[in-house]
């Protein structure tokens, strides 16, 4: 069956319409990348410490088949057992081996973007296990059956009011409690005793440190501990591009990290897990999934130096008032735009046009990944490889010729005025033009700048 690329400017026109979640994910969003900042001045080393994670990253991702060894070698010193999983379908059965070996039917869980990316739960719920994600943001997600439209707040689209009425109809709560405390207690309460219960735990993980054989998990709620700690069969599930050297490089990204994602100086848990705990068993599970492939793709491997912090998206403008769920995938926002297209060119063909190319993405990036540089690099491949819709890849034929050819363009630019003055405006916003539904062109300038410099300039210049 052929895939259907995601429709993003219908989604995005969709979140529009619903001005008070709209405002309310623009503004939250905003606060954060301005806290970000905020953060940033504090801290005169800043783009010393950016510079160092980029090498960092870049160095291990150069010999990252010697250091997934080391890895490998050093964890199972710890007593942890190491598994590679090719793909999704791979990791799904490897966890599910592990948890149909130890009787396992009920695993709570904390955030994994890895795990959504391999659509782990629609694999284990059909063979008997109950899944439970016990991060707020992904379990009020669950329970409303979407993925998660952030990477760190994947609840973020979502007012109090709609919580109450996801919790009202799973948790028997009142539908109208706009109590945010309130709801927390309810959510704490019903996760508490399938936390005591749970036969199996799992965890994602923001480093792995292939001198110790040891990964880190970076948490605001305390919750990952928890699915880590209280049953006796942790799971962990980690990409393999996850890897830093030694121990002593994880300063520079645990500085980075909170400040980039939420503009707090660190997060509330920085846990290092060293081995299992005593009478327990320990699995680590490394994920490739595509990322091989990325790591040869000369324009796009860099995308492999994320360390989903979301500073892209915080501060993206398409991101921030087109919502995440209407990038019809689990990576959205600027840095899902160039990850997406690498798991499925045709269905995520639509992404890297979502982008206004202003760079801030780059800019705010803490490891200086080029996003808003291979959005365009994107465009280009796409185009390359008829991935364009028949209405964009005849624009932008027609675009090309007339930019191609200066005095046709100038003339064009001169007469800008009076067509839109006189153009009907269905000749422009129409269903072959589903972004110029919300919004308008700006007034054309009265002279350009060549036709300044052509007059105040050119006889001058001749004349020296």
């Amino acid at each position: 069956m052929k895939v259907k690329p995601v429709n993003h400017a219908k989604a995005a026109e969709e979140f529009l319409e619903d001005a008070p979640h709209l405002t309310f994910h623009d503004e939250r969003l905003w606060d954060m990348r301005q806290k970000r900042d905020q953060q940033m001045h504090l801290l005169p080393e800043w783009q010393d410490l950016r510079t160092r994670a980029s090498e960092i990253k870049e160095h291990t991702l150069a010999n990252l088949p010697e250091y997934l060894e080391q890895f490998e070698a050093n964890a199972k010193k710890n007593g942890i057992h190491v598994h590679w999983a090719a793909d999704g379908a791979e990791h799904n059965r490897i966890v599910g081996e592990i948890l149909e070996k130890h009787g396992a039917k009920s695993l709570i869980k904390s955030k994994s973007m890895v795990t959504e990316e391999c659509d782990m739960r629609a694999y284990l719920e059909p063979r008997g296990v109950t899944v439970t994600e016990t991060d707020l943001g992904e379990r009020i997600q669950q329970l409303d059956d979407q993925l998660p439209s952030h990477i760190v707040v994947p609840a973020v689209h979502k007012l109090v009011p709609d919580v109450a009425k996801i919790f009202a109809k799973n948790y028997h709560t009142d539908p109208n409690d706009n109590d945010p405390q309130s709801l927390a207690e309810a959510q704490r309460m019903a996760a508490r005793p399938v936390i005591l219960t749970a036969d199996a735990g799992m965890t994602g993980g923001n480093f792995l440190v292939a001198e110790t054989g040891t990964f880190v998990v970076c948490t605001n709620e305390g919750n990952a501990d928890l699915s880590s700690t209280v049953p006796n069969l942790h799971i962990a599930t980690l990409g393999i591009e996850r890897l830093v050297p030694r121990m002593a490089d994880l300063g520079v990204f645990v500085r980075l990290l909170s400040r980039s994602a939420l503009g707090s100086p660190i997060t509330q848990y920085t846990t290092h897990f060293r081995g299992p705990q005593k009478g327990g068993e320990m699995h680590i599970v490394l994920v490739d999934n595509g990322r091989s492939t990325r790591l040869g793709m000369e324009e796009f491997w860099t995308s492999l130096k994320c360390i989903r912090c979301g500073a892209c998206m915080n501060t993206c403008p398409v991101y921030r008032r087109s919502g995440g769920l209407s990038y019809g995938a689990v990576y959205s926002g600027p840095i899902g735009a160039i990850i997406d297209p690498t798991f499925n060119e045709r269905k995520y063909s639509t992404l890297p046009f979502a982008s206004t190319m202003n760079g801030s993405c780059t800019n705010v990036c803490p490891v200086k990944i080029n996003i808003h540089e291979q959005l365009y690099k994107w465009r280009r491949v796409l185009a390359e490889h008829h991935e364009l819709p028949f209405v964009k890849r005849e624009i932008m034929h027609m675009a090309g010729k007339l930019m191609g050819q200066p005095k046709l363009y100038r003339t064009a630019i001169n007469g800008t005025e009076v067509a839109l003055s006189t153009m009907p405006r269905f000749v422009l916003y129409n269903w072959l033009n589903p972004w110029g539904k919300h919004r308008e062109l700006p007034h054309p300038v009265k002279q350009t700048f060549h036709s300044w410099y052509k007059q105040n300039r050119l006889k001058k210049d001749k004349a020296q």
